[in-house]
């Protein structure tokens, strides 16, 4: 089973945000709760977590790169 991590709405107003870090490269494991990416709103940088504890299979949105509130980051594979 894979469960998207997508990118949450962190405010009114806020619409998109940029990539600006990975924390984690695709192939690695990770837990539920933990840091996965750094995006950055015009407000501040955001932390988005592992919404489950599996293996990180797909980088959707690349560093430096804009995307959508709600827009898929990436792909958690796990049982």
């Amino acid at each position: 089973m894979t469960t998207n991590v997508n990118l949450p709405k962190s405010g009114m107003g806020i619409e998109e945000a940029k990539v600006v870090r990975w924390l984690k490269n695709v192939g690695e494991q990770v837990t539920r709760g933990e840091v996965l990416v750094e995006v950055e709103t015009a407000k501040a940088i955001q932390e988005v977590e592992s919404p489950v504890s599996g293996t990180l299979v797909e980088i959707a949105a690349a560093v430096g790169e804009t995307v959508p509130v709600h827009a898929r980051l990436g792909v958690i594979d796990h049982d």
